[in-house]
């Protein structure tokens, strides 16, 4: 059992880094694809890149509880082969796109087919020891932030130096190869199914007797709504640069990656600091720190400048996610604990969802360097609810056996 459980930890993280990289390879050469390929103007560009970003979340959100009934039913393991084969073919007749309809229309697909990373962690968590979920988890989460870093960097190599069209045949290789890895490699043992399952509705009416864990969700949602604002429009912004042609793509997957490679950098600095001095005041420190970089790239016009602040923000800002899923260990129960964890996955959803749809919009109606304005601000009215909640006074983290055994 415990070669298992230990091979498909490896064998998952290798599949969860993957499906995350192919995702966000895209990321860089999206809006020039779809201005220098497809025929979208200037004047519309911003808001058909923040549909084609933010549609796939709206797909997904919309049927992951329908593929979450089937995994229930059928094993985590069918969900990974489906989800792995389907996007890889969604993602190779990307190349054959000839508008942005169609291009939209594929995005909104590969929501509906998604579930591998979901199915990824369910089936980790499902199939390792009691005492060794929290560390395999806490592996598992480095797989898809690792894979979101490399992507946009490796999106921005690939368009540069093969083409865009030839960039989602990549995509579809690498999530080829993930979808080949859960097929042979992946063992998943058997499982009981609940006798009851709870309704949302229930669940939502729990979370509500809990303040400062609602407050949480709402902090979740507008975090990653603050980080995906900008997903379509940094390309577009790092072009009015004076940066060559050829060259965009490069830049702009560098700079998508900075905060990424900052992140994976401190986070787990952020959580040991948080144990010490207590994980409310490390939240309004990535909050604050969040705001004040966001403000100050208002005013960078050089790419140089403002991929080394991307990096400065993405320091403080790492801060937030670890504080937050510290903190609702500390607020809520063992019974519920994994329902919290859903919420908390629903309220993510809703912030990345909403964030480029917003952002494309703003983007056609506003200069885009007032975004980072209305970003900042944002993220201090975040750190006055979180004080005015109280919820940076939250205790510092108690290590309890419970605790202990979630953060190995």
């Amino acid at each position: 059992m415990e070669f298992s459980w230990k091979k498909n930890l490896i064998v998952l993280w290798a599949g969860v880094f993957f499906c995350s990289m192919a995702y966000s390879i895209s990321i860089p050469f999206l809006p020039i694809f779809m201005h220098d390929e497809l025929g979208v103007g200037n004047q519309y560009l911003s808001i058909w890149a923040g549909v084609a970003f933010g549609i796939t979340f709206l797909s997904s959100a919309l049927i992951s509880p329908f593929w979450g009934s089937l995994a229930d039913k059928y094993g985590r393991k069918p969900m990974l082969i489906r989800s792995g084969y389907s996007l890889a073919a969604l993602y190779l007749i990307n190349f054959f796109v000839q508008d942005p309809v169609q291009l939209v229309a594929l995005r909104l697909f590969q929501g509906l087919l998604a579930g591998f990373i979901p199915a990824a962690i369910a089936l980790v968590g499902t199939n390792t020891p009691e005492e060794k979920t929290g560390y395999a988890l806490g592996i598992m989460a480095t797989a898809s932030a690792s894979g979101n870093i490399i992507g946009p960097l490796i999106g921005g190599v690939v368009s540069f130096t093969l083409g865009n069209r030839n960039a989602f045949l990549f995509s579809s290789a690498i999530v080829l190869i993930a979808a080949l890895v859960a097929t042979f490699l992946v063992h998943e043992k058997e499982f009981k199914r609940p006798k009851v399952r709870s309704r949302v509705r229930d669940d939502l009416k729990q979370a509500a007797g809990i303040p400062v864990f609602f407050a949480l969700l709402g902090l979740v949602a507008m975090s990653n709504f603050s980080v995906m604002i900008l997903e379509p429009l940094i390309t577009i912004y790092v072009q009015g640069m004076d940066i060559a042609s050829d060259r965009i793509s490069l830049i702009s997957g560098v700079v998508f990656s900075a905060v990424g490679v900052a992140t994976v950098i401190m986070a787990p600095r952020w959580g040991r600091i948080g144990g010490k001095i207590g994980y409310g005041k490390v939240l309004m420190i990535g909050l604050i720190g969040g705001a004040v970089g966001n403000l100050l790239q208002f005013f960078v016009t050089g790419y140089v400048g403002f991929g080394i602040l991307r990096f400065v923000y993405g320091l403080f800002f790492a801060a937030v996610f670890p504080a937050v899923n510290a903190m609702i260990v500390q607020v809520t129960k063992p019974e519920f604990r994994g329902r919290a964890f859903s919420l908390n996955q629903s309220a993510t959803q809703l912030g990345t969802m909403a964030g480029p749809l917003i952002g494309g919009v703003l983007g056609a109606v506003i200069p885009i360097h007032w975004i980072f304005v209305i970003n900042g601000v944002a993220l201090l009215a975040c750190a006055f609810i979180a004080h005015y909640k109280k919820i940076d006074q939250t205790a510092p983290f108690r290590r309890t056996k419970i605790a202990d055994g979630e953060s190995e």
